[in-house]
């Protein structure tokens, strides 16, 4: 039988089947995939083929193969890489300025995994409704979007609470199978709750006492939305590692700055001080902000200490 896992406790996964029944699924015992350096080998969103035992349980012996992953650094290290879901459409990732902070460095982490594994991404603001009188969080809004304008993602601002600047969220949602990623406590749960009241996710305050978002989306799990589609939710992440990638493709995740390196005198050009780059000079400008330009020296940094290519067709 062939079905899609639709949750994943790390032990058991919910799989939807093809005859439209679903199954509690336990992995084949000698499961394993060769090459494959995860610390969990099946994610929601896969296509696997599986058969049913006696009692009614199913075990999972193949993957189909996946479109795409989106997956980070895990901090067990005996494993390299954690995979947050597969074969998405589309990632949300979700921003706030406060309550929690998100850094822009965890952004770009995100936005760099999902262009490595060719995921469009899509930049969500939330809880709008909390600054509308807060100058602080707007400044920090206004400088979010121009950082981020010449990606030419698309950035949404929207609240979960209030329902403004859902309909967009409706409008790209409503087919495939769409990702929400971002920090623990950045409201994506309340998000898909807003999208599908039905589903009553629950939802967590923020710590006070750090400012910090509580986990309270446990596993990644597959929701149907009302409108079309389906939704996945990925725990909250407090750190977001970058898959290894080779310092050369580096510079094809960055979109505002690969859209000008046909331009730079050597075609291996890393945008650093090679003579005739043309991308560096933009630095600061409207073309590249300069906050962007950081995160991927700061990537490629980490790249050249980890010194471990990463090769996307294992994955």
């Amino acid at each position: 039988m062939t079905g899609l896992v639709i949750k994943s406790t790390g032990s058991f996964y919910d799989i939807l089947g093809d005859d439209g029944k679903t199954y509690k699924a336990r992995i084949r015992g000698k499961f394993r995939l060769k090459g494959l350096r995860t610390t969990n080998p099946v994610a929601v969103g896969d296509k696997v083929n599986f058969h049913l035992k006696d009692d009614g349980t199913a075990v999972i012996d193949d993957i189909l193969p996946r479109r795409n992953a989106l997956m980070r650094k895990a901090t067990n290290l005996s494993r390299k890489y954690h995979l947050l879901a597969a074969n998405i459409d589309r990632v949300f990732v979700v921003y706030t300025p406060k309550y929690p902070e998100t850094l822009l460095s965890f952004i770009d982490r995100i936005l760099v995994s999902a262009e490595a594994f060719g995921i469009p991404p899509v930049l969500v603001i939330n809880k709008m409704d909390l600054f509308e009188k807060d100058e602080e969080a707007l400044a920090k809004i206004r400088d979010f979007k121009r950082i981020y304008a010449p990606t030419g993602y698309p950035i949404l601002e929207v609240s979960a609470l209030s329902g403004y600047g859902l309909e967009k969220l409706i409008d790209m949602t409503g087919d495939g199978i769409s990702a929400f990623a971002g920090n623990s406590g950045t409201g994506k749960s309340s998000l898909i709750n807003a999208l599908n009241p039905a589903l009553n996710i629950k939802t967590g305050d923020i710590s006070q006492a750090h400012r910090q978002g509580r986990h309270t989306t446990t596993f990644a799990q597959l929701h149907p939305l009302p409108h079309g589609g389906y939704i996945i939710d990925t725990p909250g992440i407090r750190a977001f590692g970058t898959i290894d990638i080779d310092e050369k493709e580096l510079r094809h995740y960055f979109p505002e700055m690969k859209r000008h390196q046909h331009q730079c005198k050597f075609n291996n050009c890393l945008h650093l001080n090679e003579p005739g780059c043309a991308v560096k000079p933009l630095v600061n400008t409207k073309e590249l902000a300069g906050e962007r330009y950081r995160s991927y020296l700061d990537i490629l940094n980490e790249i050249r200490e980890n010194n471990g290519p990463y090769r996307q067709k294992k994955f």
